[in-house]
């Protein structure tokens, strides 16, 4: 039982606040000690190096950089701005607008606090200043700001990758299907939503529009064509099998440099700016990941995989009864820790059991995904939440932002019981 006391005491440290990598190695280290005495450790520096020299991961500095490239290059601004212009004479206009380009930056960039802020800023005061209901806009904001976390190229599903032994150009083909099916859920609910309560989405007034449409259309298409290319270039190459994931996010960083020179934002200050916040990026997932390993290795030497695996597989329900729980126990975990703790520790324990199921590798990577998305919403500790407070106006609560994304979340939760119930519609099975 010392390794079930040792992911005990972790999950308490991390709800006191510990840092996570830390709290991880430390752990391992103080239990690792107690239950098999210090030479466990000894392979530690090889475990260490075979991470650092994994190509899959090599991708997610690069993914990383590019998005915070796209964030200086004022893309969402363009695109936020002419989408409004757009869709602003319909009930909800402004809000189905917040969804797509949420969507186009989710493809193109992949960076949650980025989208969500980015958002928040532009898109939010103007929902207000038209008299958009306060929970319907932050709501919005905040869950098209996590659709980064599902739709490619996602950091999520790369780490998933790696934790499960998927081919990451497999994982990026497989969440197009639901990515996409989010984000009809919520233009749909957006659209019923402005219908039953009008007051709650009014459309622009005509004469706050472009009057010339065509003028109108241009500038949308203006805005829409460098991201669009972005997505083709990155995903395109994955999917059409001329580029591996990590070769395809060097693209992505040298196309994000090159839409900063087309937007007029280059400058070697803002490529070393870029550098400096993705190494402090990247070191925190890779220190993760690297107290993440030390614990999974004291966790193993001390016999706790064993017993979880023999307390999950004789679940009622067999393979059907694994994945309720799994997922109920992602979902309740999301409330609390980080999705990167939770893919870098619990995943690696829920793998030999799903496993042994024979359940599909990549369908059950799917799943994850999207239950670790909705982990961004829920509250008390989702990111989106805090981004979104962060640049809100005085006049939004807390209460405003967590009663908007409620409904969100409930859509949220059902996409991935859709996957679960019918995988085949998603081409999962």
């Amino acid at each position: 039982m010392i390794g079930i006391v040792m992911f005990a005491v972790a999950l308490l440290m991390l709800l006191v606040g510990f840092p996570v990598a830390f709290t991880f190695g430390g752990v391992a280290l103080l239990f690792g000690v107690f239950a098999e005495g210090a030479e466990m450790f000894a392979f530690m520096p090889f475990r260490i190096q075979s991470i650092m020299e994994n190509t899959v991961l090599m991708a997610v500095p690069l993914f990383i950089f590019m998005g915070i490239v796209l964030q200086k290059t004022q893309l969402a601004e363009q695109l936020l701005e002419s989408m409004g212009k757009l869709f602003g004479g319909v009930r909800g206009g402004l809000a189905i607008s917040t969804v797509l380009v949420g969507a186009l930056l989710a493809a193109s960039t992949g960076v949650v606090g980025a989208s969500v802020v980015a958002m928040g800023l532009i898109s939010l005061p103007v929902m207000l200043k038209y008299k958009y209901d306060k929970s319907l806009a932050c709501g919005t904001i905040c869950a098209s700001g996590t659709l980064g976390q599902i739709i490619p190229p996602s950091i999520i599903l790369i780490i998933l990758g790696d934790v499960l032994g998927i081919p990451v150009g497999d994982l990026f083909k497989a969440a197009v299907g639901p990515g996409l099916m989010l984000i009809g859920i919520y233009v749909v609910y957006i659209l019923i939503y402005s219908y039953l309560k009008p007051e709650a989405a009014p459309a622009l007034p005509l004469d706050d529009d472009v009057k010339n449409k065509r003028e109108q259309y241009t500038k949308a298409l203006i805005a829409i064509i460098p991201p669009l290319a972005l997505i083709l270039i990155v995903l395109g190459s994955i999917f059409a099998g001329i580029a591996t994931p990590t070769e395809s996010s060097a693209l992505g960083g040298v196309g994000a440099i090159v839409l900063a020179a087309l937007y007029r934002q280059f400058s070697w200050k803002m490529v070393l700016d870029s550098a400096k916040e993705t190494v402090k990026v990247t070191a925190m997932v890779f220190a993760i990941l690297l107290g993440a390993t030390a614990f999974s290795m004291a966790f193993t030497y001390t016999g706790g995989d064993y017993i979880v695996e023999e307390i999950l597989s004789d679940l009622p329900g067999g393979a059907t009864g694994f994945l309720i729980l799994s997922m109920l126990a992602i979902l309740v975990l999301g409330f609390f820790i980080d999705f990167v703790e939770i893919s870098f520790i619990i995943v690696p324990i829920l793998a030999p059991v799903a496993d042994a199921f024979g359940i599909a590798p990549v369908w059950f990577a799917i799943l994850i995904a999207m239950n670790l998305q909705t982990s961004f919403l829920t509250p008390p500790f989702g990111f989106s939440l805090f981004y979104l407070k962060g640049v809100a106006p005085p006049q939004v609560t807390t209460i405003d932002i967590y009663r908007g994304v409620m409904p969100f979340i409930i859509m949220q939760v059902a996409v991935v019981v859709s996957i679960l119930l019918f995988p085949a519609f998603y081409g999962l099975s």
